[in-house]
């Protein structure tokens, strides 16, 4: 990579990106156009509101242009939006704060595969279930761990093997 390239990682709200907080700071430097820069990060990342997202700046400190590449959000974030609350649990084995459907867990997997370490869609489903645990956030109003028996079993085959990628 050339001396003359910067790359600047920073995990931004989505749509909501200001040059406020890290930024400012680690771009004003570079002699960018911060406001291009944010407009163009709240235009890619629209559709993730509500979502903290990875965002990569990748600076030509010559030139002065810049490229953004946009990241999938977290698990947690991708499975609080589904379940439609703000925050996980503080307490997981005793408050559980929200419910979604299997389908959504299909969809959060699919969001996430590449980030994943699974190689089958059921194995990814299974690593978000293992995060919703630690979350408090049931699927089908039982506990991740008990679906993700029941992926075990075959119970949701149909339904997998339909969303497949």
């Amino acid at each position: 990579m050339s001396a003359d390239i910067v790359i600047v990682d920073l995990l931004v709200d989505g749509g909501k990106a200001s040059p406020r907080g890290a930024m400012g700071p680690a771009l004003g430097p570079l002699g960018v156009n911060i406001k291009a820069i944010v407009d163009d990060i709240n235009n890619k990342t629209k559709a993730y509101q509500g979502m903290k997202v990875p965002v990569k700046v990748i600076v030509n400190k010559k030139s002065k242009s810049f490229e953004i590449e946009i990241g999938i959000p977290p698990a947690s974030a991708l499975v609080l939006k589904a379940a439609g609350v703000s925050k996980a649990s503080g307490m997981p084995n005793q408050e559980i704060v929200g419910n979604i459907t299997f389908p959504q867990l299909i969809d959060a997997a699919k969001a996430k595969w590449n980030d994943l370490s699974a190689t089958t869609l059921s194995a990814a489903c299974k690593e978000i279930l293992g995060t919703m645990v630690c979350m408090g956030v049931t699927c089908e109003g039982k506990d991740s761990r008990d679906v993700q028996k029941e992926i075990d079993a075959g119970k949701y085959d149909d339904l997998l093997k339909a969303s497949e990628m």
